[in-house]
């Protein structure tokens, strides 16, 4: 009997129902956009919308079954990823009372509130957390606490958008440990919630589920649940992760020095290791892998695949129209142009993302800066500069990095949808000199999913065992030493000019891209 897994994806923008087979080859993909909408009466919300959202799910499902045709007693297990930092509470009786996507910015008020505690509490916290006040679910509950106290009164636990799904599933709340631990209320070390953290912020501290590690069986899908999708009772749930935790697996960067960069909307650099510590050079996020016994230091850099297509929509009108004449992609078009303009594009920088300060993290206005008034400065020199942007942040996220464990990867697992690109492959590779290697499965989030998925069916012996079986590599992207001289000298001038345009935020000058709640 041939098995299959499956995955549940829930991103910020979109959710995905993904069904591979045990060989790790995607078969079917039923996927749904969805809004998390603003309540007028508080500016920064961003509500997730229980009810909605599961029909949502529940009808991908039923789709994905209805198209591939199989006995739904032959999937094997299911596993769920989702955006981290989103959060779902809920009162004795399993009810969700309140939730929130990850983009919610409602808290700005508590965040300087806690600052007002003490100037040191974000610093301590971060030690034993390895998190800041920016992404966190303290300020985000401190506001439910704040602003509606009844529901704040009746929350019996919390967990993140990841364990709803898998409750969904079950019936069972419980929380795993990379997606668990963003909510600022874990001990790293020990993978589990500390108490401690809620009571020197002002929370209560008996609203923790239960800690599932990444692979681990939660129970059977439901009778309820089969019901409304057609999925079978045999079938297992598996606890899985967080999205960049879980696309890391997908991409076999598990063991100690390993690492990753995830190339979306948002770029996240990971370094795993098997030993965490936190000192006080440490300015970025550190969380559990979902790897048992593995944590992962984290650097995000902000919207590098967001401005590629505010570029596509904002400037390429033409190539929109040769699209629909020829089927070539507007990225496939400017890539072409962009492969000719010689690196480092004649000297012209912009700045969008910066390097992460989790204790002070905001950017500068998006700008280009340094270009001439001639035709070296067309289209394609612009384009070409954004992708250099992101391999700057990038290489200065290393770095960041480095100051905490000093060490620095050999080479870096690029995945994510801005590996499709051969030429942001070879900036990345010559930015940072090293290889650049790209995974067959370039979204590998979902992939990650079905690893755990598979782990906790048996289907692999391990961890380790199911990455051997179904990641493999596609190319390699080695440093060309000419273009590594270039782009060593225009990433000092990157970083003096960003200081400056970072300046003139603060000032008032200009507005900033980004700025963290409370700042």
């Amino acid at each position: 009997m041939e098995k299959y897994l499956m995955a549940i994806d829930a991103g910020t923008g979109s959710v995905r129902v993904i069904l591979f087979d045990t060989l790790g080859n995607e078969l079917f993909c039923t996927q749904s956009e969805w809004t998390h909408k603003e309540d007028p009466r508080y500016p920064g919300s961003m509500d997730f919308d229980i009810n909605t959202n599961i029909e949502i799910i529940i009808q991908l499902i039923k789709d994905i079954l209805t198209e591939s045709s199989i006995i739904p007693a032959n999937i094997a297990a299911i596993s769920t990823t989702s955006m981290r930092e989103a959060i779902v509470l809920y009162d004795q009786n399993g009810k969700e009372l309140w939730a929130c996507a990850n983009v919610d910015s409602r808290s700005n008020d508590e965040v300087a509130n806690l600052y007002k505690i003490s100037d040191k509490l974000e610093t301590e916290l971060h030690q034993i957390s390895g998190q800041t006040f920016s992404l966190g679910a303290i300020p985000r509950i401190l506001w439910v606490k704040k602003n509606l106290p009844e529901i704040y009164n009746n929350i019996k636990y919390v967990t993140m958008l990841n364990d709803w799904i898998t409750y969904r599933l079950t019936g069972v709340i419980s929380v795993e440990p990379s997606n668990g631990c963003t909510t600022g209320l874990f001990d790293l070390k020990k993978r589990g919630w500390e108490p401690s953290i809620s009571e020197r912020v002002g929370l209560r501290n008996d609203i923790f589920p239960v800690v599932n590690e990444s692979g681990s069986i939660i129970g059977h899908v439901t009778e309820g649940f089969a019901a409304l999708t057609g999925l079978s009772i045999q079938t297992l749930v598996v606890a899985g992760g967080g999205d960049a935790q879980l696309g890391c697996i997908g991409m076999g960067v598990i063991g100690e020095g390993d690492a990753a960069v995830l190339g979306g909307s948002f770029w996240q650099y990971e370094y795993t290791t098997n030993q965490v510590e936190i000192n006080d050079a440490c300015k970025v996020r550190v969380n559990c892998h979902a790897i048992p016994g593995t944590w992962q230091y984290e650097a995000i850099a902000f919207f590098p695949g967001l401005i590629m297509r505010w570029f596509r929509d904002s400037f390429c009108e033409l190539e929109a129209h040769l699209q629909k004449d020829t089927g070539e992609s507007i990225y496939a078009q400017m890539e072409k142009r962009a492969i000719d303009i010689p690196a480092g594009s004649h000297g012209m920088i912009c700045t969008f993302s910066d390097k992460m300060n989790y204790f002070s993290w905001k950017h500068a206005a998006p700008s280009f800066i340094d270009f001439k008034m001639d035709s070296s400065f067309n289209k394609a020199t612009f384009y070409r500069a954004i992708m250099e942007n992101a391999a700057f942040v990038t290489k200065g996220n290393i770095e960041e990095v480095f100051k905490t464990t000093n060490r620095s990867p050999e080479s870096i697992v690029f995945g994510g949808g801005a590996s499709k690109s051969d030429l942001w492959c070879q900036i990345v590779a010559d930015v940072l000199n090293m290889k650049v290697k790209v995974p067959v499965v370039k979204e590998s989030t979902a992939l990650g999913a079905a690893i755990c998925a598979g782990v906790g069916a048996g289907v692999y012996g391990s961890f380790n065992e199911a990455i051997d079986m179904v990641v493999k590599f596609e190319k390699t992207f080695v440093p060309n030493e000419a273009n590594r001289a270039v782009y060593d000298e225009l990433y000092q001038k990157w970083e003096s000019v960003y200081k400056v345009h970072l300046d003139l935020a603060d000032q008032g000058y200009t507005d900033h891209m980004w700025i963290a709640p409370g700042l």
